[in-house]
């Protein structure tokens, strides 16, 4: 006999010999389509998974991510089965789950076209209907090697190959087709609800350029076609924001191949966006008692060597360039700068702590099947900061930060956060005494903060714990911007010390902190954000005023030089263009305030105001204008003192 103990904490006995499912079904949970795996002591498997003792048992359904996981993965064998039944030709090599879908990437003799795709996804929906049994199979490692190569799929062969010796192999299969798959998976391919594929890639077999190129298929799968409808709805609201379609549409910015990939021109109002962003950072790390500094774009290898980047980051470095006998590099990031800052003067317990901001550009040689518009470039500037304080004071420097990092996040907008903190690696550096005292600091500045928040077990860098904040965006997607970082490791690579209260040296603690991540990455999210219709403050014009006709050019020009008497960015669209074509150009050019001047404006000195939503606003004087705009951006940017 067996317990079972359920998520409410029941318990029942049941007899050996169950399988997940069964035992479920013998506690009296309902195991139907909606019971995708389960939980056995936290552990998510099949439910055809054998029990052969006590356990606590959960039911996985889609609601969870891991039963989104299980939900996805399952419906990419199906999508793999589908390709290898229309291609039997094409080789399978791997295929994920993702967060919204899946995708999975083949070795086929030429692009997939969106005719192929039709098929594929017609006979994906014919292996729903068959309804077919997923079962898992286990063999040893040799025995995987040669049934995968009997069926002529090399890749997964060469997987194999690279797995460790006597332990054993897991593969699904599902009516003829098999797949090499640790799992879990879906009891049978009729669980999959609405299934629908989006687009194809191109992509190098493990991510390599030196590797063949694959063929890559993304799609998505649901319960319902209700909630895949709203999906693809949201993936259309998606493709609208996309932050290279309007920073295009907008002027803001390009990437160039005369250029070179990954490496960004700013466009005038692209680069006005960013200034006002870069002042106000600025601005308020001045508020928040942080220095600024400067440092030099190159340095002598020797300092990355010192600092472990040629030992550990090499792959993500630029080639290094010799000048005059040494070898120097492109800096990959700011950190060892602002140490030699630390450095250049004996410091006291006193002086602690100290912190250095710094929008410091980086260069990192990023693959080019990984560049992404602004979210993944070469060449980015970091809003990077350093801290160096006392052990004593890490608690209440994390606090400052974390009351800081939501203090600017909320004034461009975001309200909505996921906040991991990540604990001790495998492969670390660094006594216990250090890890607990630093771990423990930022748990007790996240808690008397209030602050929830999720363990991410050995997840932390070699060289400490962190703290990674997650913002979510107008569309519900979440994006990895702000870090807070402890770190032993360069202290001692550096030697760095402070006179203590005792007349003795010790070695302060550092911590690396950044709040937007880069400002290229962080633009890029604000254009998908609001779409590209910036909040007034940060709009690149804030008001155009528009002349009906050539007669009210010297009204219209006045209005303008008021406007920017006042500190508001407006331009005169004086065109010999009719009116509405006028309004028209200003609201896809997503310009906050139109205000519009005709012959009865200017005899009664008002102005006809609209909004960049096509709503009137009425008929104002300047003055009135002035004082609506400032308003304006008052609610867009609230005065949102960080607290300590």
């Amino acid at each position: 006999m067996m317990t079972i103990t359920l998520k409410d904490g029941k318990a029942q006995t049941v007899e050996s010999g169950h399988t997940v499912g069964s035992a479920l079904e013998a506690c009296g949970v309902t195991v139907g389509t909606d019971v995708l795996a389960a939980k056995v002591n936290g552990k998510v498997v099949d439910l055809s998974c054998p029990l052969t003792e006590d356990a606590t048992v959960e039911p996985v359904t889609f609601a969870s991510a891991e039963g989104r996981e299980v939900y996805r993965h399952s419906s990419t064998h199906i999508m793999a089965q589908a390709v290898k039944e229309v291609f039997p030709t094409a080789q399978m090599t791997i295929g994920p789950a993702l967060e919204d879908g899946f995708f999975y990437d083949f070795a086929f003799d030429r692009p997939f076209t969106p005719e192929d795709l039709e098929k594929i996804e017609d006979r994906a929906r014919d292996i729903i209907k068959r309804n077919l049994q997923v079962k898992r199979t286990e063999f040893s490692k040799q025995q995987a090697i040669e049934f995968f190569h009997s069926r002529g799929e090399g890749y997964k062969v060469e997987l194999i190959r690279g797995f460790p010796e006597n332990e054993p192999i897991s593969a699904y299969s599902q009516g003829e087709f098999v797949d090499l798959c640790r799992g879990p998976h879906l009891p049978a391919t009729g669980h999959v609800g609405a299934f629908k594929l989006l687009n194809t890639a191109g992509a190098y077999w493990r991510g390599d350029e030196r590797n063949p190129m694959l063929q890559r298929i993304y799609g998505t799968s649901f319960p319902s076609q209700k909630e895949l409808d709203a999906h693809l709805a949201r993936l259309e609201e998606i493709k609208r924001r996309d932050h290279r379609k309007v920073g295009k549409e907008l002027d803001l910015i390009t990437i160039q191949d005369e250029i070179g990939p990954g490496l960004v021109l700013w466009h005038p109002k692209g680069a006005l966006v960013r200034l006002l962003i870069e002042n106000f950072w600025r601005e308020q790390h001045l508020k928040d008692g942080y220095e600024l500094v400067y440092s030099p774009h190159v340095a002598r290898l020797d300092l990355w060597k010192t600092s472990g980047h040629v030992d550990y980051y090499r792959e993500n470095m630029f080639a290094p360039m010799k000048l005059e006998g040494s070898e120097y590099q492109l800096k990959p990031m700011n950190c060892p700068y602002h140490i030699m800052i630390y450095k250049s003067h004996l410091r006291s317990y006193r002086d602690l702590p100290i912190r250095y901001g710094e929008l410091g550009t980086v260069y990192r040689y990023e693959r080019t099947g990984v560049l992404h518009g602004l979210l993944r470039v070469r060449g980015f500037t970091q809003d990077d900061a350093h801290l160096f304080c006392r052990p004593d004071q890490i608690q209440d420097e994390v606090s400052r930060v974390l009351d800081f990092t939501f203090f600017i996040l909320k004034s461009f907008g975001f309200v909505e956060f996921e906040i991991f903190l990540s604990t001790r690696p495998d492969k670390s550096v660094g006594s216990d005494d250090k890890w607990i005292l630093a771990t423990t600091s930022l748990e007790a500045a996240l808690k008397s903060r209030g602050i929830s928040y999720h363990l991410d077990e050995g997840g932390g860098a070699f060289y400490g714990p962190k703290i990674d904040i997650k913002i979510k965006d107008a569309l519900g997607r979440s994006w990895q911007c702000s870090t807070i970082q402890v770190d032993f490791n360069n202290p001692e690579r550096f030697d760095l010390s402070y006179i203590g209260e005792d007349g003795k040296s010790h070695q302060p603690i550092m911590i690396h902190r950044a709040l937007m991540g880069s400002i290229e990455r962080f633009f890029g999210i604000l254009v998908e954000h609001y779409g590209g219709s910036f909040p007034t403050w940060l709009a690149p014009v804030q008001a155009v005023v528009i002349a009906i006709t050539d007669n009210q050019r010297d009204y219209v020009t006045s209005v303008v030089s008021q406007l920017k008497a006042a500190g508001f960015r407006a331009e005169a669209d004086l065109r010999n263009e009719k009116i509405g074509f006028k309004i028209r150009e200003a609201e896809k050019a997503k310009i906050p305030f139109m205000l519009v001047a005709g012959d009865r404006e200017v005899q009664s000195g008002t102005l006809s105001v609209r909004g960049r939503s096509g709503a009137n606003l009425g008929s104002m004087t300047g003055a009135a204008v002035i004082e609506m705009l400032r308003n304006d951006v008052s609610r867009a940017q609230p005065d949102l003192q960080p607290t300590h």
